[in-house]
């Protein structure tokens, strides 16, 4: 596994006195800036074909997922307490069925011109999605699982570029 630290990191969120602060972005100046988050809803496949059939409890357990990951994107300031509240242009979430799981792999992307990055965002949209579709089909499973909520990329800002893969 690759070394993500180095001797010289330090944390942004803490003041010289390890308190939590926010960050001041007031000098940094606006750029375009992506991040991609994925995640996996694991489940029964009887429980998956169900999804996928349409025949649950619940309504359209995909769409209410999607809407629910895209709402709370926009959302992530008042969810974390020390993310900025940022702009955001475009969010894409897709929700992919997999047989082989058996269940789904979330995709979000989100984009913004701002001052600091998206990749709280993303990782929101993620997770919220997958609670969501989590909740719209417990009625038929109690056991589906959340799996593997992760940063694949991001693009813009100090830091540079950033991929998984690389």
């Amino acid at each position: 596994m690759q070394d993500h630290f180095s001797n010289s990191f330090s944390l942004t969120h803490l003041d010289a006195q390890g308190e939590a602060q926010m960050v001041d972005i007031s000098g940094k100046i606006a750029t375009i800036r992506q991040a991609v988050a994925t995640g996996k809803v694991r489940m029964l496949p009887e429980t998956f074909a169900a999804i996928q059939a349409g025949n649950t409890p619940k309504s359209d357990v995909l769409a209410t997922a999607r809407l629910a990951g895209i709402m709370a994107a926009k959302q992530t300031a008042n969810l974390i307490p020390l993310c900025h509240p940022l702009p955001l242009q475009k969010i894409t979430l897709e929700i992919i069925p997999d047989a082989q799981l058996p269940g789904y792999q979330i995709d979000a992307t989100v984009k913004t011109k701002a001052e600091t990055g998206v990749e709280m965002e993303a990782l929101t949209a993620v997770s919220i999605a997958a609670l969501t579709l989590y909740d719209m089909a417990k009625a038929l499973e109690k056991t589906i699982q959340i799996e593997a909520i992760h940063l694949v990329s991001k693009t813009g800002g100090k830091s540079g570029d950033w991929c998984e893969h690389e």
